[in-house]
């Protein structure tokens, strides 16, 4: 039942942000991205995985085998899924401060950052109260899907979209980076794998969208010719990451 609903509720966010989409390619502005379908074959196919995983026996055993795999081979547990989450998506205001310009400027691709996280954030902590998936270490009932791996995949496709034209060597690191969080998520004992392939596909898709509908939220949040300025910034409070956003109109 609970994969029903998840599946709906997937299938809703989709075509309330697909269906809208009849914008020419040629009327694009840069910081857009153009719509094609092809590119929700990945996330999407990720996102069902993990959800079919829910309900799957065979799923669920593969989910087994694989948290006793790594169990075995496990001496200490390592925290660096906690910063390396947030990593990928840093680093495009990272090479932007020491000059190497990406796809659009500090306004753009702070909204398009901003829409990206709210979305995935939404659609990460809805889905945990419908689904109620019980962590492997067995700490909590919100382990379906993995916010750590949503996030450094949402940060991984965002770094892609802003530097593929400079070199495609810039996403394919944040990809690394992100496939590493979602290990690092397994290896610690803190979540499946159909909850790291689900929490990928919703980051991916989650930035997608929102390079989708950029222009409509740029129109809505901004007068012509306003600009912006800000400063994106890690933090750490003793017990928690992450990342602090100062903005000025």
């Amino acid at each position: 039942m609970k994969c029903i609903k998840i599946l709906l509720f997937a299938g809703f966010l989709v075509s309330s942000f697909t269906f809208g989409q009849k914008t020419k390619t040629d009327s694009l502005p840069p910081s857009s991205l153009p719509f094609k379908y092809k590119s929700l074959i990945i996330p999407t196919a990720l996102i069902t995985y993990g959800i079919i995983g829910l309900e799957s026996h065979q799923l669920k055993f593969i989910n087994s085998d694989i948290k006793n795999e790594i169990s075995e081979h496990i001496d200490t547990k390592f925290t660096i899924d906690d910063i390396s989450q947030y990593s990928p998506f840093l680093s495009v205001y990272g090479l932007n401060a020491i000059g190497i310009k990406g796809k659009n400027n500090f306004k753009d691709r702070t909204v398009v950052l901003g829409t990206a996280y709210l979305i995935m954030g939404t659609t990460v902590n809805v889905v945990k109260k419908v689904s109620n998936e019980e962590r492997p270490d067995g700490s909590s009932k919100n382990s379906f899907p993995s916010g750590h791996t949503a996030t450094a995949f949402m940060g991984a496709e965002f770094l892609y979209q802003e530097y593929k034209d400079v070199s495609v060597w810039y996403g394919i690191t944040g990809y690394v980076v992100a496939a590493g969080t979602g290990f690092f998520r397994m290896y610690n004992d803190r979540h499946w794998l159909t909850d790291v392939t689900a929490g990928a596909g919703i980051g991916m898709l989650s930035t997608k969208i929102a390079y989708w509908i950029h222009p409509w939220v740029k129109r809505t949040l901004f007068k012509d010719g306003e600009t912006m300025d800000g400063l994106v910034m890690p933090f750490y409070n003793g017990k928690e990451w992450g990342v602090g956003i100062s903005m000025g109109f």
